[in-house]
């Protein structure tokens, strides 16, 4: 029984392999519709890939190097496990469906790898794309993580991001029915957004037909376009306390959709690429917190699910 007070999806990870399994980063060399100037260019403004990419994953190695060399940097710390290929850098399925299958199923030809994890935008795929994935569903575990980021199209405007909330549900709601596992993922504290707008929008997305959704706090990182925006005009944007946040997160929980899992509430960029905010906490230490301050709040996720108009 999860003692926790939301469903927690790494310990449904667990039950469902049965043993240790790690996703290893895959580069896969792709790029972006508003960095190619298909639809813009400069990219996202908060995004700066190098500062999440581990050093074994680089676009200019093979997807077959990379996941043994990943496999290698893991197998000093863990012995006798399986391994998720994570498309991670950028939107992994903006490519032709040739080149898709091509780093796919390079990826899924490794030995120990169990399946795929896509990391891509909610623009970025079609049914062709879809129809493929789906037949890999069948036999590999395979989750498609959409970035939607914020359900306000005035904020998704001021960070470059170059697709709509609408653009969002109909992709999740394509996916729906494959067998495919589908992740969903927000940023809190985005310039231009209101806590009752961050609120209204986990609900809304929370509605759609996903299965996970991952979390994390808004972090200026160096070399972006929005670090150059903070140092500017640094009134502009509202960063989280710790506590704050924490306090936003137990909102959330309670009223998004009770099934959904959740897989991540924080993410800590490398001091060396970070300016802002400077929490200093692992996303298992924030999670103990969180379970300090569910209880404390006698909450639980969805206790009051349909209570906001959204």
């Amino acid at each position: 029984m999860n003692e926790k007070r939301y469903n927690d999806f790494p310990a449904f990870f667990k039950g469902l392999f049965h043993e240790r399994v790690q996703k290893l980063s895959i580069d896969g060399g792709f790029s972006c519709p508003n960095r190619d100037g298909s639809k813009g260019t400069g990219g996202c403004t908060f995004c700066n890939n190098r500062s999440f990419n581990p050093d074994y994953c680089r676009p200019t190695v093979s997807v077959a190097r990379q996941i043994e060399e990943g496999k290698r940097f893991f197998a000093r710390k863990y012995a006798g496990q399986k391994y998720l290929a994570y498309f991670q850098a950028y939107s992994n399925t903006y490519a032709c469906l040739d080149e898709l299958r091509k780093k796919y199923e390079e990826a899924l030809a490794c030995p120990d790898v169990a399946g795929l994890v896509i990391g891509t935008r909610p623009d970025t795929v079609d049914s062709e794309i879809l129809e493929y994935i789906g037949e890999l569903a069948r036999k590999y575990y395979i989750c498609i993580e959409y970035g939607v980021e914020s359900a306000n199209d005035a904020v998704l405007d001021r960070i470059n991001r170059g697709h709509s909330f609408k653009d969002a549900e109909r992709a999740i709601k394509m996916t729906a029915g494959r067998g495919i596992h589908i992740g969903a993922h927000l940023i809190f504290g985005l310039p231009g957004e209101s806590r009752q707008s961050m609120l209204a929008g986990a609900v809304r997305l929370s509605e759609l037909p996903i299965d996970v959704l991952k979390l994390h706090q808004l972090q200026i990182i160096r070399n972006t376009a929005m670090a150059d925006e903070y140092l500017s005009n640094p009134s502009a944007f509202r960063l989280y306390t710790l506590d704050e946040y924490l306090d936003f997160v137990v909102d959330v929980i309670e009223y998004i959709r009770p099934e959904i899992y959740l897989e991540r509430f924080v993410n800590q960029a490398p001091e060396e690429y970070l300016i802002a905010p400077r929490w200093g906490i692992k996303n298992f230490e924030f999670a103990a917190k969180l379970d300090k301050r569910l209880r404390e709040r006698d909450g639980w996720q969805g206790k009051k699910y349909g209570e906001l108009e959204v």
